[in-house]
């Protein structure tokens, strides 16, 4: 059987347990007090017994308050199937790296290319920092020859 025929068989079984129920839980009020107790213990019983089953199946659903997370159990995983799973986050580690050297490398490019630029112009560099330079720039850079 498939995963999803399995899973077809499991939901119209807990129908048709539900609708068993409710027939039962119809006429239990009429029952005697010691047949009504050996039911609800063999309704604990076969609930404990359904659970541990659920529990054992790959897709579980796990409650903490209001909260419900759907979790995948490690049923059928072999080693590929392990491989098949951590290779998406190999990936992603391995495409941050990648984008990480080209980003360095395109920064240390364009220092070098305002470094050459600073070096081969007409102006030293000290001629930068000098706060009058700043002025001579604002007010139009006309040099007088």
């Amino acid at each position: 059987m498939t995963n999803s025929h399995q899973h077809q068989a499991d939901i119209l079984q807990d129908r048709y347990a539900l609708r068993v129920a409710a027939r039962l839980s119809g006429g239990a009020a009429e029952l005697p007090y010691e047949v009504t107790e050996r039911l609800r213990a063999a309704r604990v019983q076969a609930l404990s017994r359904r659970k541990a089953a659920k529990a054992s199946t790959a897709t579980t659903l796990n409650r903490s308050g209001a909260a419900a997370a759907l979790t995948f159990g490690d049923e059928g995983l072999g080693l590929w199937g392990r491989v098949a799973s951590v290779l998406p986050l190999v990936a992603l580690v391995t495409g941050l790296v990648a984008i990480n050297v080209i980003q360095n490398d395109n920064r240390a490019r364009e220092v070098a290319e305002v470094d050459a630029a600073l070096l081969t112009d007409d102006l030293p560099p000290s001629a930068y920092a000098d706060p009058g330079f700043v002025q001579f720039l604002k007010a139009g850079g006309d040099r007088a020859q």
